[in-house]
C-alpha cells in the first residue's frame, strides 16, 4: 500500500480587485505535451457509498450532498476550473472580466461546446440554468447559496445574454466567492431542453435527464446499485493547461453504490472495482501494497456537532439555548483519544469551524485552546441550574430531564456511530443524557427544517471560508445550531464582499472566534477523503475536495 497525502495548497487565493475592468485570460502551462484519444478503451469501476443518490438528489443544482457533484462532474463542465494552487483558468469560458465595482462579472464563452443531445453551449444556456437554480420549484439550497442567491439578504442580481457567447451575471454588491462558485460541478450546465422539458425530473436523473458538456454521457442508472457513464466522443474543450485534450481514454465508468465502507473495500481488494472512496480510517491498513491510497483534508466545515438553541418542539428554547449548557457540552467530550483511536490516527482532531486547508481563512492560534475537563462541564450545568439528579443520575430542572435529541441520516457511518457513542457516555458522566434518532433522508430533513431537535452533524466540503455564511448567517439554509446574531451577520457580509484575501482572512478569524466562545458548533475532526485504486489506473488526479477526476486517466490492459 502507497500513502499519498494530498491537501490543497494554503496559498493566497488570487482574489481579482476591482481596480479596473481588466480582461482575465489566465494561461496555466502544461505539466506534459496535450494528448488525444481517438478511440477509448476499457472500463472502471468505481465504488462509492452515494446512499443519498435514491432520495431524489441527482440534480446538481437541488442536491446539497458533495456525493452528487462527486459522480454528476463526469457530466458536468464549469465556467472555470480551478487549479490546485487555488487559481482559475478558463474551461467553458475562454475569458471573463470584472466591472471596478465588482458588481458584474462578464464571461466571454467557447463557441465549439455542445451538450449531450447536440444543443449549442451559448450565453442563453447558462442563462436558463441560473434562472433554474433560483427558481422557487428547484427548492435549491448549496446552489443558489453559491451562486449567492437568497429570497431575502441575497447578492444575486440575475444573469443576461450580451449576444449569443457573452453573458454578464449581476450582483447587487462585490460578491468575493463567485470565481470558486462558478468553477463547482453544482453551478454545472444542463441542456437547455431537458430544463424546458424534464425539469421535474432532474432530482431523479438517468439517461436523458443528466445532460450536460462534459467528456462523458450518463447512459444507465439504476437506483442504489450503480450509475454507468460512456465517453463522450466529441469532448474537445477541457479546461485550459489540462494534459489531456479530446475525449476520455476510458470507455466506460461504472459506479457502484456500495453504501457500507467494509463492502467498498472488500470489492476493491476482491477486483470487483478497481477504485473505490470513502475508505474507514480503521480499514486502510487492510489494503495492500498493490493499491495506492490518496488521503486529503478537505477544506471547509470539519465533521462537526451542531447544538440548536432553538428547538421547535420545545417552543424555540432549546436545552442548548444557555451558553453556559452549550460550553459545558464541549468540555465533557473527551475528543483528542476518541478522533485517534476511532480514526486510527488517519484524520486529525479539528480546533475551529473550517479546516485548515480552507484557504485564506484559518485561525490557528484556536489549536489546543481548550481540553475536556469534567469538573468545569459540571460547574456550568450548576451555574446553569440543572442541580438535581433523577434516578438514573441525569440532571434536572423544573421536573425535565437535561436531555438532547440527536438526529442523523442513514446511513450513518462506523465512525459516526463510534463517535455518538463516546458523546453519548461522556455527557451521561456529567448527568447529560444524549437520545440518538437515526431518519431515513426524508424524515431527517423534515426535521432539519423544522429544526425540531437539539444536536445534529455533519461537515461540508468547500475551497471558500464562505461556507460558513449558510451555516451561521440568519436565515443560512444549513444553520442547524439556529444562530441569528447581527455581529455575527455584519462579519459574514463583510467577507462575502470583500475582494482583500488579508480582509477576508480577519473577518474569518473573527468568526471562529465568536464560535469557540460561543459554542454554536462543536468541531471534532478535520475531515479526509481517503481513496484506494489499483494501480491499473494511470494518469488519476485529484481535485481540490480530495475526489478523484477520471477524465485524464487510462487503465492498463489486463493482459
Amino acid at each position: 500500500m502507497r500513502i499519498r497525502a494530498h491537501a490543497p495548497a494554503r496559498t493566497r487565493t488570487p482574489w481579482i480587485t476591482a481596480v479596473a475592468l481588466a480582461s482575465v485570460v489566465l494561461l496555466a502551462g502544461c505539466t506534459s505535451s496535450p494528448t488525444t484519444s481517438a478511440n477509448a478503451s476499457g472500463e472502471l469501476t468505481y465504488a462509492i457509498s452515494g446512499g443519498t443518490l435514491s432520495s431524489g438528489k441527482m440534480d446538481i443544482h437541488s442536491s446539497a450532498f458533495q456525493v452528487t457533484a462527486l459522480v454528476m462532474r463526469n457530466s458536468f463542465d464549469s465556467l472555470v476550473y480551478q487549479q490546485t494552487d487555488g487559481t482559475f483558468v478558463p474551461w467553458l469560458a475562454k475569458s471573463w472580466q470584472i466591472s471596478d465595482d465588482g458588481l458584474h462579472y462578464t464571461f466571454t464563452l467557447r463557441d465549439d461546446v455542445t451538450f449531450h443531445n447536440g444543443e449549442k453551449f451559448n450565453a442563453a444556456a447558462v442563462v436558463a440554468n441560473f434562472d433554474h437554480v433560483v427558481a422557487p420549484e428547484t427548492a435549491s439550497a448549496d446552489a443558489a447559496s453559491l451562486i449567492g442567491y437568497a429570497e431575502t439578504g441575497g447578492f444575486y442580481a440575475g444573469a443576461v445574454a450580451e449576444d449569443e457567447f457573452t453573458v454578464r451575471v449581476d450582483f447587487t454588491q462585490p460578491y468575493a466567492p463567485f470565481l470558486q462558485a462558478v468553477s463547482t460541478a453544482k453551478l454545472g450546465f444542463y441542456a437547455p431542453d431537458v430544463l424546458a422539458n424534464k425539469a421535474a425530473e432532474l432530482p431523479a436523473g438517468g439517461p436523458d435527464i443528466s445532460v450536460g458538456t462534459g467528456p462523458y454521457t450518463l447512459t444507465s442508472y439504476t437506483p442504489d446499485q450503480e450509475i454507468v457513464f460512456t465517453a463522450n466522443p466529441d469532448y474537445n474543450w477541457a479546461p485550459e493547461g489540462s494534459a489531456h485534450q479530446g475525449p476520455p481514454e476510458i470507455e466506460t465508468l461504472r459506479f457502484r453504490i456500495l453504501p457500507e465502507s467494509a463492502v467498498r473495500t472488500g470489492a476493491l481488494t476482491s477486483g470487483e472495482a478497481q477504485i473505490a472512496s470513502d475508505i474507514a480510517p480503521n480499514t486502510v491498513g487492510q489494503i495492500s501494497d498493490d493499491f495506492t491510497v490518496e488521503k486529503a483534508a478537505i477544506p471547509g466545515l470539519p465533521y462537526s456537532l451542531f447544538l440548536n438553541e432553538k428547538n421547535s418542539t420545545a417552543g424555540g428554547n432549546g436545552v442548548f439555548a444557555d451558553v453556559n449548557v452549550r460550553r459545558a457540552f464541549a468540555l465533557a467530550i473527551d475528543i483528542d483519544p476518541a478522533v485517534q483511536t476511532i480514526y486510527q490516527d488517519q484524520v486529525e482532531r479539528a480546533w475551529s469551524i473550517l479546516s485548515p486547508t480552507t484557504p485564506d481563512a484559518y485561525d490557528a492560534t484556536l489549536e489546543d485552546s481548550w481540553s475536556f475537563d469534567p469538573d468545569a462541564a459540571n460547574a456550568l450545568l450548576d451555574e446553569a441550574g440543572w442541580v438535581e439528579r433523577d434516578s438514573d443520575g441525569y440532571r434536572v430542572k423544573d421536573g425535565n430531564r437535561l436531555s438532547a435529541r440527536w438526529i442523523a441520516w442513514t446511513p450513518v457511518s462506523d465512525a459516526n456511530a463510534s463517535l455518538g457513542d463516546v458523546v453519548q457516555s461522556d455527557l451521561k458522566q456529567v448527568g447529560f443524557e444524549i437520545v440518538r434518532d437515526n431518519l431515513e433522508v426524508a424524515s431527517y430533513y423534515g426535521e432539519f427544517e423544522k429544526r425540531s431537535y437539539d444536536l445534529s452533524d455533519w461537515s461540508f466540503p468547500s475551497v471558500d471560508a464562505d461556507v460558513l455564511r449558510a451555516h451561521l448567517h440568519t436565515g443560512g439554509y444549513k444553520n442547524g445550531a439556529s444562530v441569528s446574531d447581527p455581529t455575527v451577520d455584519a462579519l459574514l457580509d463583510g467577507a462575502v464582499a470583500a475582494s482583500d484575501p488579508a480582509v477576508r482572512a480577519d473577518l474569518y478569524a473573527q468568526l471562529q472566534q465568536w464560535n469557540a466562545e460561543q459554542v454554536a458548533i462543536l468541531p471534532i475532526s478535520v475531515s479526509s477523503a481517503i481513496t484506494a485504486y489499483s494501480s491499473a489506473i494511470t494518469g488519476l488526479s485529484f481535485d481540490l475536495y480530495g475526489q478523484p477526476l477520471f477524465y485524464g486517466a487510462s487503465l492498463e490492459s489486463a493482459d
